[in-house]
C-alpha cells in the first residue's frame, strides 16, 4: 500500500470519529456479587475466605522456610567448615604487640 493509501484511510477514519459527535462515557456496573467499594487511607474490607486464603498460604510459606533450615542450613551458613578462633594469631585479630606503646 502506497504512502497516499494509508493517508486516505486515516482520513477516512478520522471522518468517521468526527461524524458520530462527541464521545459518550458510559459506567458499567457488574453484576452479580456487591463490590467493596475503595476507601482512602484505610484498610480493605477482607472476606472470610481471603483472610483464610492468606493464613493458609503464610503458613505454607514459612513451614517450607523452616523446613528446609532445619534439613538443609548448609544452603543458608554456607559448605565450609567453620574456622576456630583460638588458632587465629594477635595479627590477625589486629591487636597490637604487648611492648608496643
Amino acid at each position: 500500500m502506497s504512502s497516499f493509501g494509508r493517508a486516505l484511510g486515516v482520513l477516512r477514519t478520522g471522518s468517521r470519529l468526527v461524524a458520530r459527535g462527541p464521545l459518550r462515557i458510559t459506567t458499567r456496573k457488574a453484576g452479580g456479587e456487591p463490590h467493596i467499594e475503595p476507601q482512602y487511607r484505610q484498610f480493605p474490607q477482607l472476606t472470610k475466605n481471603q483472610k483464610f486464603q492468606g493464613e493458609l498460604l503464610s503458613g505454607a510459606m514459612w513451614f517450607w522456610i523452616l523446613w528446609h533450615l532445619w534439613h538443609d542450613y548448609e544452603a543458608v551458613i554456607g559448605h565450609f567448615p567453620f574456622p576456630d578462633p583460638s588458632e587465629w594469631t594477635d595479627e590477625e585479630l589486629g591487636i597490637p604487640p604487648d611492648d608496643a606503646e
